[in-house]
């Protein structure tokens, strides 16, 4: 790792006068990246986007790891401000994919539950943008029933434990250094929500290999992750065995709802907007940007709801689902209507920038509605809080 280069302290901001200073701090540097060629906008770039070196610069100017304590590297600005410049880095395509999962959902999950060892291990490394993580949920027999994994530690007379199973669809292993891992240490999976722990492991491990996947775009960001009988200490079990269920679902209520929930497409809609600014739109065409523009609106409306209730302590999980499930169905819209409406062939992009964008859209559209729980699972969530099941 390199030197980390400390970034200026504030106290946290929530008004809308700071709120807007950070907006603009954050997109004039986002335009001087862009001005230097650092990046090109794409579509779902905090899935595929990994440019260790532009989460770097994010960390040392203090975007990474904002919420977390000052003793642990991090900045202890409000969540509020997160919100701001997650929302500037979806919007204009950056590609944060190398340090989005430990930002966002490994920190505070460690903060919560770890040890202080394994605060100070990870922790400054996250903020700093230098050390990437991977989520050891889904299995290929467990779907979207997250209670149904089959992946075991077994502990051993020394406290350690030895881990055997398979992990799949994990985003970004092949690159990460880190996993933290949901395995059953107790019953079987009858028991389905107890006897579940949740570890942290490191992925240099030789008995964890990393199998990349291709996707239909080409790209390898999803992965297929198998414990051969990984032997790994004591310390590696993240908070309390048996307690891995009610920790994961915490931790999913940042997976769910942040803004990478609508605005994986954001940068493909800005394209259209501006395009039809130069070119002139049509009736039809106005019409549905100004639909697709209000529909983004009120999905922020919501993840700003969750955000001031993870703010205040509590726990939004159907509020969580419901962003996710909108917010996923929301990214597919804006590509179908798009697509009816630009008269191009996505196909066949070529050298046209606006074209590439939508042809983006397109292949990755299928995966919106599955990562971070189906939308079906979701929806279920939604029916059990609302009393309906």
């Amino acid at each position: 790792m390199t030197a980390r280069t400390t970034a200026p302290q504030s106290v946290p901001v929530t008004d809308e006068a700071g709120l807007g200073q950070l907006r603009e701090e954050v997109r004039a540097f986002l335009r001087a990246e862009l001005d230097a060629g650092s990046f090109s906008p794409a579509p779902d770039n905090w899935m595929s986007g990994f440019d260790p070196a532009f989460s770097a610069r994010l960390g040392a100017r203090g975007w990474l790891g904002m919420t977390m304590p000052k003793r642990y590297g991090g900045h202890e600005r409000s969540l509020l401000e997160r919100f701001v410049v997650s929302e500037e880095l979806l919007a204009h395509g950056a590609p944060v994919a190398a340090h989005w999962v430990a930002d966002r959902q490994m920190a505070p999950g460690i903060l919560a539950n770890g040890s202080e060892e394994q605060k100070q291990r990870y922790l400054p490394g996250i903020a700093a943008g230098e050390l990437f993580f991977a989520i050891g949920m889904s299995e290929p027999d467990a779907g979207s029933d997250l209670a149904a994994v089959r992946t075991e530690a077994a502990a051993r007379e020394d406290g350690s434990w030895t881990i055997t199973g398979t992990k799949v669809w994990t985003t970004g292993a092949h690159v990460a250094h880190s996993m933290v891992l949901l395995a059953r240490t107790d019953g079987g999976p009858g028991d389905r929500h107890t006897g579940l722990s949740q570890f942290v492991v490191d992925l240099s491990h030789p008995d964890i290999e990393v199998r990349p996947l291709r996707s239909i775009d080409g790209g390898t960001h999803f992965n297929e992750v198998v414990f051969h009988d990984a032997h790994v200490g004591a310390d590696a079990l993240l908070g309390r065995r048996g307690e891995g269920w009610a920790q994961v679902m915490s931790e999913l209520a940042f997976e769910r709802s942040g803004p990478e929930r609508y605005l994986s497409t954001m940068p493909l809609l800005r394209a259209w907007a501006e395009q039809l600014r130069r070119t002139g739109a049509t009736p039809e065409q106005r019409a549905t940007l100004g639909s697709l523009t209000a529909h983004a609106w009120a999905l922020r409306r919501m993840s700003l709801a969750v955000t001031t209730e993870l703010a205040a302590g509590r726990k939004p999980d159907v509020l969580a689902a419901m962003v996710k499930d909108l917010g996923s169905t929301f990214e597919g819209d804006v590509v179908e209507a798009i697509r009816a409406c630009a008269e191009i062939e996505p196909h066949r992009a070529g050298g046209d920038p606006f074209a590439r964008l939508l042809a983006t859209g397109v292949l990755h559209t299928p995966a919106f509605t599955l990562r971070g729980g189906t939308n079906e699972i979701l929806r279920g969530i939604v029916a059990r809080g609302m009393g309906l099941r």
